[in-house]
């Protein structure tokens, strides 16, 4: 058992897909075709809605980027024009060097590279699992001689060596996924584009799929875009999570950053649990800003120096229940299974804390609070 992630955001792998050693062939092609993305100044309107606001990011050969946010906020609008599903209103979508798509041109998706497996699969389920996986060998009009030996090599790949001559309605759940990414490898795409992939999966599969996902990205270098409403999904795959709401981009940064520096408060809201805390700066040392929360003074992590009034953020995994630190009382605990979650009243007003306590803590019960680690938001 292994545990990939971010804080406690940590996937425990009980099980992983079985996966053989990819053809020389087909990750040799993978490799000369990835591709850099790169969008500029993307905006993308339906009547009235805004469903991208001047969105620019790059999404560098071979990384693997997950967009992260609530329903509607336009990460799946981004990944429908990257694939050639949709034309900007606005802005430019590059593929490297080249111009894929602007207002007034638009490259078909078919000749675009790209593989993308959605959240419905889009099997065809007349067809057994090796002729869906061969179609877009087909479509190209590939030599039908080479074909069988690429199926198999990618159906391997997956963890699905044998399941050839299946029929769809035969398959799990998560079978069908990775029949839809086997789809993606045989075609050799140098980019996948990832829309929701494991949203009706149970949590035991998406563990297993979510090693899937890192592993195939390791072994073809290919160049991976990830949509997902699912932080913890987001932070145990990703090298670059970028942080989406309302349209706009918040934050696009390593997962690490991401969860422990966010960019604002409503990044450090929506990732993460952790609690947003009034303070006051009375001090910087080389490497710290000082903190005064409700009389007792700690060390914060911040981009700048700030001065005056400041939001603290606060993370469970960050504090533990101790003789000294900040005064507060038990509002209530519930046993989450390794831990107790304890939500403290802090002395002023308002001001509430979430801890991971190993013991149970009573109703109205004085504690003090040590603080391991803080970061002042910036803007809050």
């Amino acid at each position: 058992m292994r545990q990939i992630g971010v804080g406690p955001h940590r996937y425990r792998l009980h099980c992983q897909c079985r996966i053989s050693t990819v053809l020389p062939a087909i990750t040799a092609a993978v490799g000369e075709k990835m591709s850099e993305i790169r969008v500029e100044s993307l905006v993308k309107r339906y009547g009235e809605t805004t469903a991208l606001d001047g969105v620019s990011l790059a999404f560098p050969k071979g990384s693997f980027t997950a967009l992260l946010g609530p329903s509607g906020c336009g990460k799946t609008t981004m990944l429908r024009l990257i694939a050639g599903f949709e034309a900007p209103s606005e802005g430019r979508v590059f593929f490297g060097d080249a111009l894929v798509a602007d207002p007034k041109r638009q490259l078909p998706p078919e000749t675009r590279n790209v593989g993308v497996v959605f959240q419905s699969y889009a099997l065809w389920p007349h067809m057994d699992v090796a002729e869906n996986v061969a179609y877009p060998l087909k479509a190209r009009h590939v030599p039908s001689a080479g074909i069988p030996d690429r199926v198999a090599s990618v159906l391997d790949i997956v963890g699905l060596g044998g399941f050839a001559k299946r029929r769809i309605d035969e398959l799990s759940g998560g079978q069908r996924q990775r029949v839809a990414l086997a789809r993606c490898l045989v075609a050799e795409a140098g980019i996948i584009l990832f829309d929701e992939p494991l949203a009706n999966l149970d949590m035991h599969l998406r563990s297993a799929m979510v090693d899937a996902f890192r592993d195939i990205h390791r072994r073809t270098g290919a160049t991976i875009v990830y949509v997902t409403h699912d932080q913890a999904e987001a932070l145990a795959l990703a090298d670059r999570v970028a942080v989406m709401s309302k349209g706009r981009l918040l934050q696009a940064a390593p997962p690490q950053e991401i969860y422990r520096s966010p960019a604002d408060a409503a990044v450090a809201g929506f990732v993460g649990r952790g609690s947003l805390i009034s303070g006051n700066t009375v001090g910087h040392s080389d490497q710290a800003s000082i903190i005064d929360i409700a009389g007792h003074r700690l060390a914060a992590r911040s981009h700048e120096r700030p001065a005056g009034a400041v939001k603290v953020l606060l993370r469970p995994e960050a504090l533990r229940i101790a003789a000294e630190g900040l005064p507060a009382t038990v509002l209530d605990s519930v046993y989450r299974g390794p831990v107790h979650e304890v939500r403290l009243a802090l002395a002023e007003p308002g001001q509430q804390l979430l801890v991971d306590s190993t013991e149970a803590l009573a109703t109205g019960q004085r504690v003090h609070v040590a603080v391991s680690d803080a970061w002042v938001v910036p803007g809050a």
